[in-house]
């Protein structure tokens, strides 16, 4: 099929359909640094490099799709959280984002500690060397084997998410002959700017105890009065994707209440606070965020005047950043499969991956930007709806985008700041194969979470 085989879709921004688009880019070739890793450029053909390798090379060695992770990037946006935040705060890479040993690696050479959420990222973070006290264990439903293998494990704290979890805890570390460590997570009733499924600080939802009727002074209460238990601190988090610094203001003010109530009571000042994470990054040009430096600044100033007004000490503050780490730093590289107009609405960009390598999309109404990869293009603009392989309507990968009127199948083209959610949430849907984690680095590339394979699939099925 020749480049302007297929009938053009809608070009012009005075002609197209309403939906969730800017106008056409001045420059289709052109690359914002907001939405892609630091070391991603393109080569003198428009072929886009990352790493010093390019996509072409990439796609050849090791197929499509496939996560391409920058390792400078990942370790740079690391030390940059450590940096801002400095030796009177702890930074925990929150692992739910997207981990793998050579990220715990990562994660421990510079400095960072790391959040788990689940047994199995509680044995990938055990597996590659990171020291158990520098790992906290969150979750709103922890097993009690789960509990137990982090008790004996020896990690540095627990978030404790219910009532039950209180006693359940305990009761294992008193059968191991420990004292545990470990935070009370409430819920602040503040509601963040952000999708309703990715809020998590309002009071209707599954996670923490509400500060709401005295639930949360009654949590730690009870915790204190627990020989087994440590109680080092409060932990609180309101959502993802969050730009607006005022919800966790107003979320701070709430936490050193709760502080202040629980000296007036306990005569205790409890040495911790943990705000969470959620910093929003760019996935498109449109998102603004702040960096690392601003948001230690900000939070630290919000918590140490708090404290001032309460006449408390200023605890140590903790944060768990995960998207804002390691989001920027990768893109899905796919391969563009069919190319089909929709005359007066938008072309379908069909590719050989979809929602079962980022169900954002379909999950979130998560907004993502697109490039063709492979070459430079001249030719105008194209409104696209990139969609997967799946079978499913659903199957949306980047909404709406311009790519170059003369796209075809068997071009390249990259969605950035995928490195976070998507392979750590992807599905064998249709029973389609996960694909590799490739990291990239001064010139080399190298498989840190390999592709599926079919026999991987059957290995499974015992029927």
């Amino acid at each position: 099929m020749s480049r302007s085989a297929h009938p053009a879709g809608p070009r012009h921004a005075d002609v197209l359909p309403e939906g969730h688009y800017s106008a056409p880019p001045a420059d289709l070739n052109a690359l914002d640094p907001k939405v892609w890793s630091q070391t991603v450029t393109r080569d003198e053909h428009g072929v886009l490099t990352v790493g010093g390798i390019d996509v072409k090379r990439l796609a050849e060695e090791y197929g499509t799709p496939a996560y391409v992770l920058d390792e400078d990037d990942f370790r740079s946006r690391a030390r940059a959280w450590r940096t801002a935040f400095g030796e009177d705060a702890d930074v925990f890479y929150a692992g739910k984002a997207f981990l793998s040993r050579a990220v715990v690696r990562w994660l421990n050479e510079e400095g960072l500690n790391l959040d788990v959420c689940s047994g199995g990222e509680l044995a990938t973070a055990l597996s590659a060397g990171m020291p158990a006290e520098r790992i906290a264990f969150h979750g709103n439903n922890k097993s009690a084997a789960e509990i137990r293998r982090a008790v004996e494990a020896g990690v540095g704290r627990i978030v404790l998410d219910s009532f039950q979890e209180i006693v359940r805890v305990a009761h294992i570390a008193r059968e191991l002959g420990t004292r545990q460590r470990v935070q009370i997570r409430v819920t602040v009733g503040v509601e963040a700017h952000t999708h309703e499924f990715i809020a998590t600080a309002h009071e209707d939802q599954k996670f923490g105890i509400p500060l709401a009727g005295g639930q949360a002074a009654e949590a730690v209460r009870r915790a204190l009065q627990l020989d087994s238990l440590e109680v080092i601190g409060i932990h609180s988090h309101i959502g993802s994707q969050i730009f607006d610094m005022s919800g966790f203001e107003v979320a701070a003010h709430r936490v050193v209440g709760l502080l202040k109530d629980i000296r007036d009571e306990h005569g205790v000042e409890l040495p911790e606070i943990d705000l969470g994470g959620g910093l929003g990054i760019a996935y498109t040009s449109d998102d603004d965020p702040r960096e690392p430096h601003e948001i230690a600044k900000a939070l630290s100033e919000i918590v140490t005047r708090e404290c001032e007004a309460a006449k408390l000490r200023t605890p140590r503050i903790s944060v768990e950043p995960g998207r804002a780490i390691v989001g920027p730093t990768a893109f899905t590289l796919y391969e563009v499969g069919t190319v089909k107009p929709l005359e007066g609405l938008r072309t379908y960009v069909s590719v050989d991956g979809g929602m079962s390598d980022n169900i954002r999309t379909a999950l979130y109404d998560a907004e993502y930007s697109v490039a063709l990869v492979s070459r430079s293009s001249d030719a105008e603009p194209m409104l696209t709806r990139v969609v997967g392989k799946h079978c499913e309507s659903g199957d949306i990968v980047v909404k709406d985008a311009f790519l170059p009127g003369d796209l075809a199948p068997g071009d390249l083209i990259a969605v950035p700041a995928t490195g976070a959610y998507c392979r750590s949430m992807a599905s064998n849907y249709n029973h389609v194969l996960r694909p590799p984690v490739v990291a990239v680095k001064d010139g080399q590339a190298r498989v840190i979470v390999r592709r599926e394979t079919e026999e991987d699939l059957l290995r499974l099925d015992v029927g």
